[in-house]
């Protein structure tokens, strides 16, 4: 079926919220076009990426420049972003707000255009020690690792009213996942039955009581066999259970042969963490619509200017081609053209590569900003390029001479990076590097000094320690 022109979609009914499949590609890939609206919100055209924020932000972005300076049309936000005060409710759920808004989208002054999907965990998710039980998952708060109680965030996701709620999912991570028994199997298909089936009672109790439209519910679908989650499987297959479900999340893209024919029909989201372009497209390619991609800001925070475009330019070059470019490097330090002559983002239109440099190195924050605008203009294209691709049926060819064109991982990182803080990032232990490197160093090795035993080292080796001030104090 050829693609439409749904822009009267736009002004849907307040309590719907559809998907309309467009396109499938042929039968070498499943890459599929389609269109997800909900009602007040910005239409949005698929496959296509959702932000990935913390604590309800695009790293390196506010709200403001989100909505004058990105196109970014949806986020993701975790629920354990905002569990400081467990057990005690977390602010957001005291925030007061408008009717036509819920407290979440108030709280984190977040466009009224834009989606707002509302997961158990943020993403990508950190390691717990914990596993989770059959009444609670294992989270990582600000005040550490926790217990969220499945009901908890049942009752708080009807409070806070995001346009999408995904259901609680035990879902093992890390290399964990590869060692899995058949009874952890087992035990993973019956929590998240058990699971969902509380979700849908509580918002049907919520949706009685409540004259406001309820969000919508989109159901995990494990990454194990189709056998261990069969009777999950049968029961998002009833009659009565489609009626409710608006979405499929995925952990695993290899899942999406365990999705039941029935619900082929829904909107598909992978939070499996694609560590580059090409894998990206190969998730694209077996049938996911919307993906969530941290190597965005995994490369802003590198200081690495990305600058691939789909389909890739014509070449008979053997050598591969970049992904993007280090903008720590010298090279760039009077280079006075824009990041991508072809780009047309605010960094690429107001400013050069020399500036963007200058500031990496003086550390300035806005450096990073300017990076994270012009990165996702590139995914911005990236997507556009991909939807046309799949719309001209040429979407096969196109991936293999991505492929063949450009290099297969982001280019390596010579930079320190802004400096890392906050509870998303693991901690060091005794075996591991510090994240932050010690402003104190040896000064004719260049060796890092503990600052806590600076002026002790400082007195046998007769170097300069940082003093008060900015002065340097000779010992």
């Amino acid at each position: 079926m050829p693609p439409q022109r749904l822009d009267h979609l736009n002004l849907l009914p307040q309590e719907l919220m559809s998907f309309q499949l467009l396109k499938v590609a042929a039968a070498r890939d499943g890459a599929r076009l389609g269109r997800l609206c909900v009602s007040g919100r910005s239409s949005i055209d698929t496959p296509h990426y959702l932000g990935v924020s913390s604590r309800g932000a695009v790293p390196h972005l506010s709200q403001d420049i989100m909505r004058g300076d990105s196109s970014i049309k949806g986020i993701y936000v975790g629920l354990e972003d905002y569990l400081e005060r467990l057990p005690l409710l977390p602010p957001v759920y005291s925030h007061p707000f408008p009717p036509a808004e819920g407290p979440l989208r108030r709280f984190i002054a977040l466009q009224k255009d834009a989606l707002l999907v509302l997961g158990p965990r943020r993403f990508p998710p950190i390691l717990t020690p914990a596993p989770n039980s059959y009444t609670a998952m294992s989270i990582l708060t600000s005040v550490g690792f926790r217990s969220l109680e499945v009901s908890d965030y049942i009752k708080i996701a009807c409070k806070l009213r995001p346009d999408i709620t995904i259901g609680c999912a035990d879902v093992v991570y890390g290399l964990a996942r590869t060692n899995l028994g058949v009874k952890r199997k087992e035990k993973m298909g019956e929590r998240t039955l058990a699971w969902i089936k509380a979700l849908w009672a509580t918002l049907e109790e919520e949706q009685a009581n409540s004259e406001e439209e309820i969000a919508a519910v989109w159901a995990p679908i494990l990454p194990i066999e189709g056998e261990m989650q069969k009777e999950y499987l049968e029961f998002l297959e009833e009659e009565e259970t489609r009626r409710k479900l608006e979405g499929m999340v995925l952990y695993d893209v290899g899942s999406i042969d365990t999705i039941p024919a029935r619900l082929q029909q829904l909107p598909r989201l992978a939070l499996t963490e694609p560590a580059g372009p090409q894998r990206l497209l190969h998730e694209i390619g077996l049938g996911v619509d919307l993906v969530c991609i941290p190597f965005l800001s995994t490369a802003t925070d590198s200081g690495i200017d990305l600058n691939f475009k789909f389909p890739a330019p014509e070449s008979g070059k053997q050598d591969r081609t970049a992904l993007g470019l280090d903008m720590w490097s010298t090279l760039h330090a009077t280079d006075l053209s824009p990041l991508d002559p072809c780009c047309s983002c605010y960094t690429c239109t107001h400013h050069h590569r020399a500036f963007v440099h200058h500031l990496l190195t003086a550390k300035e924050m806005l450096g990073w900003v300017l990076l994270q605008v012009h990165n996702h203009a590139v995914a911005d294209a990236l997507f556009d390029g991909i939807r046309k691709s799949i719309s001209n049926g040429r979407f096969g060819v196109d991936v293999d001479r991505f492929v063949a064109f450009y290099e297969a991982d982001l280019p390596v990182v010579t930079g320190t990076g802004p400096r890392i803080r906050g509870y998303q990032f693991q901690p060091s232990g005794p075996s591991l590097e510090k994240k932050n490197p010690s402003a104190y160093r040896k000064l004719a090795t260049g060796e890092q000094i503990n600052p806590h035993n600076a002026k002790k080292v400082a007195e046998n080796s007769h170097v300069l320690v940082k003093g008060s001030l900015n002065e340097d104090i000779q010992i």
